[in-house]
């Protein structure tokens, strides 16, 4: 049976290692956005404040030329941080790419040495500390759906950005707190990692014992 559930074990162990380099990829990413989205939408605020200030009742009406080199001056400002935005974005999209690789090498894995090989029982086989390796391979496809969708909402969310939405892009920290707050509540990473660890534990034990 070790002999059998070597080469899964194997893409398991090659499974969490890339899963584990690409949390820190993903929270590295999330965490760069935050500051970029406070200051777009400050920025925002102000080209609002720009918008309504009555321009020619003041001593700056003298000064045509200055509200169009300001508003130039705060575009310019708001595209370079889309620009930003967007690469945090593409970080994201390598994210979900390489769980989604990961997890279709295990599957691809095990599909083709399909129940005849493995068998059935030791597909379906849990013990007291171990998964059953169904259970992890649920588990696997769970976290490559929670990084899709992640990364599906933040890609909407900075897909709808528009400057000339202005009241839209003030109001983006609170859209990503929402984000966030819902992603954070779900362990499906963490507890896949924790399911996948005790798998290959338990048949590296195995494997070592003798007679196995």
């Amino acid at each position: 049976m070790a002999a059998v559930m070597a080469a899964p074990v194997a893409a398991l162990r090659a499974w969490s290692e890339a899963v584990a380099r690409a949390e820190t990829a993903a929270r590295e990413a999330l965490a760069a956005t935050a500051p970029l989205l406070d200051s777009l939408a400050a920025l925002a605020a102000q080209m609002r404040a720009a918008q309504r200030l009555p321009w020619d009742a003041t001593a700056l009406g003298a000064f045509p030329e200055l509200r169009a080199r300001l508003w130039r001056k705060q575009r310019g400002a708001a595209e370079a941080l889309l620009e930003q935005l967007g690469q945090r974005r593409e970080e994201l999209r390598a994210v979900r790419d390489a769980v989604g690789a990961a997890g279709s090498a295990v599957l691809r894995l095990v599909e083709e040495r399909g129940p005849a090989e493995l068998g059935l029982a030791a597909v379906l086989r849990r013990g007291p500390r171990c998964p059953s390796l169904a259970d992890v391979l649920e588990g696997l496809q769970d976290v490559e759906r929670y990084y899709r969708h992640l990364y599906l909402e933040i890609k909407l969310l900075l897909q709808r950005l528009s400057l000339d939405s202005l009241a839209d892009v003030e109001a983006l920290p609170q859209c990503w707190e929402r984000i966030l707050e819902r992603y954070k509540e779900d362990d499906v990473v963490q507890d896949t990692l924790l399911k996948v660890s005790l798998f290959v534990e338990n048949h590296h034990e195995v494997s070592c014992s003798p007679g196995s």
